[in-house]
């Protein structure tokens, strides 16, 4: 029985080694894993790793697919069908928990109230929280109802498709574009603040 013959198995697989990893690494001074950020770092990733993926590979390839089932192609039918509504779910539920492990992180060290009114002492991270809601609303707000739309899980007319084709691809192209500052600054502001894990 391989457990890397499903998902499941192979995320539980991670988690298992993650926890041997952490008692072989265990000194004296007690544990050397913030707990918070490591979770908040594996939904991030799959949150913008998502965001890539779509923004990267899948949008242009179902235009090429598009533009070719006119001459034999196979259509985009497949992947609307069964890659994009499944992506999708991964990936508004990878925000929402991205934007709540961070805010518990923010709130573990006391600075969550700090950090979104931008004071000095958590600026750097308080941007890039910001720039994290503004992604959590556009996936949530703009990019997932609009998603429905396209991939006909709600009824919608030819125009409200076209429109909603529009609204998802900007929506998801500005978060493509917020991702990339808003990963400097949760990196800088370990560096900023002294070593402080955030």
């Amino acid at each position: 029985m391989n457990p890397l013959k499903s998902v499941l198995g192979t995320i539980i697989t991670g988690f298992i080694l993650a926890v041997i990893f952490v008692f072989a690494m265990k000194t004296g001074n007690g544990n050397p894993i913030e707990w918070t950020i490591w979770i908040h770092s594996i939904v991030g990733v799959l949150w913008i790793g998502l965001l890539y993926y779509f923004n990267f590979v899948q949008v242009p390839g179902v235009g090429q697919a598009l533009a070719e089932a006119d001459n034999g192609g196979p259509g985009a039918a497949a992947i609307n069908k069964y890659i994009a509504p499944r992506a999708l779910l991964w990936f508004r539920y990878a925000a929402l928990f991205t934007w709540l492990t961070g805010a518990a992180a923010l709130w573990k060290y006391g600075i969550l109230a700090d950090a979104f009114e931008l004071k000095e002492n958590a600026r750097i991270i308080g941007i890039g929280a910001w720039l994290g809601t503004i992604m959590l609303f556009n996936v949530w707000v703009l990019i997932w109802p609009n998603q429905k739309k396209i991939l006909g899980m709600v009824e919608s007319t030819p125009e409200a498709i076209v429109k909603a084709k529009f609204v998802a691809l900007m929506a998801s192209r500005t978060n493509t574009a917020l991702s990339i500052p808003m990963l400097l600054a949760m990196t800088a502001s370990s560096f900023h603040n002294g070593g402080m894990p955030l």
